[in-house]
């Protein structure tokens, strides 16, 4: 398999909108202890925005095929792009906890269009190299998800009553995608006639589908708590702790960005399986820290693990889709909202009652069932082509 691909415009458009709503996530994240100190609840009470984040992603999941075949895929990304926008301004404005919550699952269905489109626009745009492909815009929205935590944990130091500000900061770079990226055709998307994909995928699919939800599971629950569990280990300030959490998406964007040149030589389930491993051991490291400096190398080396997973699990679920990707995608997104909604919100109920760092094992449970799948279901057109 090659190391790298052509970036053309249509990568860095698709890359791009990625980026944007990265921003949001990297922000909201580590906006936790913010928000939660602002709103005066407990663990499980803030752990609703992911809870509401989640179902918004599992309604999305069942939103995708139909938008997919009424306005195609490039147009569906712009539509979510376009919802995103209206729900962070609300986020961004409003303050009782109800509302908040609300603006929490507009925002994450526009991101989950918007993420769900992109894996699929790429892997048509680029066939075979779709691996590098997705892993290399994953790198550029993992600069998002950077800039937005080191934004909003800026602000936490520096203006700590403007910081739900910081996350409207991308709005202009939204609005420059959409008017002056956004390609306009006179050939207007014809629905086919066979309808939305659908039909009965396989049981290799569906064990596969499980492990994207471990995978993502293991992914939220430590962006959306990571920052309370090096305040909880280290007596970090929040706001410390927030900025902490760039370490995690600064080793997501390297990861996302370099990783597949550096794994070119394994096939995509041995790269998934080794990521997985990275993760581990990053996460013990966290875990047993009682150091900010050695959480932030940790958390650095966590993010490293967890870069290319979605990439590489979102690629096996199309692999066993039997040539269905939209239907695919749909279904991912369904997963994904059952690991946003469940995972962050499960940690926070433990949290309240055992201390997050014992609630925090969950996680390398989580990841060995994650890793068992990828042995017993490989993917393996996806070895062939590698």
């Amino acid at each position: 398999m090659p190391k790298t691909i052509q970036r053309d415009r249509f990568f860095w458009t698709v890359a791009l909108q990625t980026f944007v709503v990265n921003f949001f996530l990297g922000g909201f994240g580590p906006a936790q202890p913010l928000l939660r100190a602002d709103q005066g609840t407990s663990l499980a009470v803030a752990g609703l925005h992911g809870t509401a984040m989640g179902i918004a992603s599992i309604l999305c999941g069942f939103s995708i095929p139909r938008l997919v075949h009424r306005f195609g895929r490039a147009e569906t990304g712009w539509i979510g792009l376009v919802i995103f926008s209206f729900g962070l301004l609300a986020l961004a404005f409003v303050q009782p906890i109800q509302l908040t919550i609300a603006a929490a699952f507009v925002a994450s269905f526009g991101c989950s269009t918007v993420i769900n489109s992109f894996v699929v626009s790429l892997n048509d745009h680029y066939g075979k190299l779709a691996p590098i492909a997705v892993g290399q815009a994953n790198g550029v929205s993992s600069a998002g998800y950077v800039v937005g935590t080191a934004t909003i944990g800026t602000i936490a130091q520096t203006a700590p009553d403007f910081w739900r500000m910081g996350l409207v900061l991308i709005l202009p770079l939204a609005m420059y995608l959409y008017f002056f990226r956004r390609v306009r055709t006179n050939d207007s998307h014809v629905p086919s006639s066979d309808g939305p994909q659908g039909g009965k995928l396989s049981l290799a699919f569906w064990i596969t589908w499980t492990g994207f939800i471990a995978t993502i599971g293991t992914e939220f629950a430590t962006s959306f708590w990571a920052a309370a569990l090096v305040r909880d280990r280290t007596d970090a300030t929040a706001a410390i702790s927030t900025i902490a959490i760039i370490a995690l998406g600064l080793g997501m964007a390297i990861g996302r960005f370099f990783g597949g040149r550096a794994l070119h030589r394994f096939i995509p389930d041995h790269q998934l399986l080794i990521c997985l491993g990275i993760q581990m051991f990053g996460f013990f490291g966290i875990w047993l820290s009682h150091t900010l400096a050695i959480s932030l190398l940790m958390l650095l080396i966590t993010g490293l693990g967890i870069s290319m997973q979605f990439a590489l699990t979102s690629l096996r679920m199309i692999n066993h889709s039997d040539g269905r990707p939209e239907l695919a995608i749909g279904n991912s997104s369904l997963a994904a909202g059952l690991a946003i909604a469940g995972a962050p919100f499960l940690l926070g109920v433990l949290g309240d009652n055992y201390g997050i760092s014992r609630a925090y094992l969950m996680v390398p449970v989580m990841i060995l069932i994650a890793a068992a799948i990828v042995v017993l279901v490989p993917a393996k057109n996806l070895k062939q082509d590698a």
